[in-house]
């Protein structure tokens, strides 16, 4: 086939044949399609877009460039959580042993931080001896073993989208709904789980900033699911304030434990009870043990421990701290009614806690403290923000981050707690 008459088609206005879809990602993967001319088919795209059966075999073809996982033999059902990302969002960490603590089996393929939002596998590797690589015979036994994995995806995994997603990333193209959705899809469909529930963020501390583009992915993402054969639901969940009372690496593996011992803050109480609910009733796990419970009699934390040991970690080990501090405190008395996101994000990134390329380093023990959250009351010279870093000469950047971040009123001034759980789409 012509790659040139594809781009002229798809810039046109037309549909792209399925074989000619199977024949460009192929092709594309084995680098018979150079860098330039997938650029501006990609481009045609972000304009044009892809009608849901070519979307469908995008995805498809996509998933075809690699291998594709399947779990026989475990004895209990898989399901699985993705979130698009935002702030302090740890809840993969105590969702994953919880779930697998009320009899379902986990495969949980994460991924690292880039800029604001936090990765999965950073946190988890500021856990001493704990390693996100795994061998698919190690995941295997160890779901059949415990129950619950999370770790890095192999290279062997839909390696089309490695490709196009780092095109994506220097052509401009990362926002094309269509080109997201298979990005995504396409990972969770080849890993192999049964159900899938998305966790797809809304707000400033998001991707996806509207709600509007927000349920447009997630019924894009859900329809994806259910024409690949996975049980797929979608949760739309606020991003607007940061999850829970840390950012940050270690910082938030700490919070994710208080968790499972029976504390931790309500909103990631709430979003991790919600979605493993979710999750359960996914898989056809219904009427069994609930989530709380699962938390409550320590089953939660016994899988926890298991999953961790399981990758090589302790998790008796201490965690790291960073060992340089600065306090960040309440300019006036009264209610705090916002608080932003994003600026707690990128703070928690100027420190150390992310990276600005792939190839950087994190530091495990950075991060941002939250003394109170929206619905709070202060009292001016009080803590608002703890700020964690190895190097003091990070404190300037991220308190620049911080500026006009919070607001307060006063105190009695009539406020309501916004909604955590949107909207659910899917059957």
């Amino acid at each position: 086939m012509d790659v040139v008459d594809l781009i002229r088609s798809k810039r046109d206005g037309s549909d792209l044949r399925d074989d000619a879809i199977d024949w460009v990602i192929a092709a594309y993967t084995r680098g018979e399609v150079a860098e330039e001319q997938m650029s501006a088919l990609l481009m045609a795209i972000f304009f044009v877009g892809l009608t849901a059966p070519e979307l469908n075999r995008w995805t498809a073809a996509m998933i075809a460039s690699g291998e594709r996982l399947s779990f026989p033999g475990l004895g209990k059902p898989t399901t699985d959580k993705h979130s698009t990302g935002g702030v302090g969002d740890k809840i993969t960490l105590p969702l994953t042993p919880i779930v697998a603590a009320c009899g379902a089996a986990v495969p949980q393929l994460s991924g690292r931080g880039l800029g604001h939002t936090g990765g999965t596998l950073d946190k988890l590797e500021s856990i001493r001896g704990w390693r996100a690589s795994i061998s698919n015979e190690e995941m295997r036994a160890q779901l059949r073993d415990v129950g619950a994995v999370i770790c890095a995806a192999g290279a062997g995994l839909a390696p089309a989208d490695r490709k196009l997603y780092a095109l994506r990333d220097v052509t401009a193209t990362v926002e094309s709904i269509p080109l997201i959705a298979s990005s995504i899809m396409s990972k969770k469909i080849a890993e192999g789980t049964s159900a899938l529930v998305l966790d797809v963020k809304v707000g400033v501390g998001a991707f996806m900033k509207d709600r509007s583009r927000a349920r447009e992915l997630a019924t894009t993402m859900v329809g994806l699911g259910s024409a690949h054969g996975v049980n797929t639901i979608a949760l739309l969940t606020a991003m607007d304030t940061p999850l829970g009372l840390m950012a940050g690496n270690a910082l938030e593996v700490a919070e994710s434990l208080e968790v499972l011992a029976g504390g931790g803050p309500s909103d990631v109480v709430e979003l991790t009870l919600a979605l493993a609910r979710e999750m359960l009733a996914a898989c056809g796990l219904t009427g069994g043990k609930e989530p709380a419970d699962a938390i409550a009699d320590g089953s939660a934390m016994d899988s926890w421990n298991a999953m961790i040991r399981a990758q090589g970690g302790d998790p008796a080990a201490p965690l790291p701290v960073s060992p340089h501090r600065h306090s960040v405190v309440a300019a006036a008395s009264g209610r705090v009614t916002r608080m932003d996101a994003l600026a707690v994000g990128v703070a928690a990134w100027r420190l150390g806690a992310g990276r600005a390329r792939k190839e950087d380093d994190v530091s495990f023990g950075a991060g941002v403290q939250m003394h109170a959250k929206p619905g709070d009351i202060v009292m001016a010279g009080s803590p608002l923000f703890t700020l964690y870093a190895d190097d003091e000469a990070r404190f300037d950047r991220a308190l620049g981050a911080l500026a006009g971040a919070v607001d307060v009123a006063a105190a009695d001034e009539a406020w309501s707690k916004p909604a955590l759980v949107l909207e659910r789409v899917g059957a």
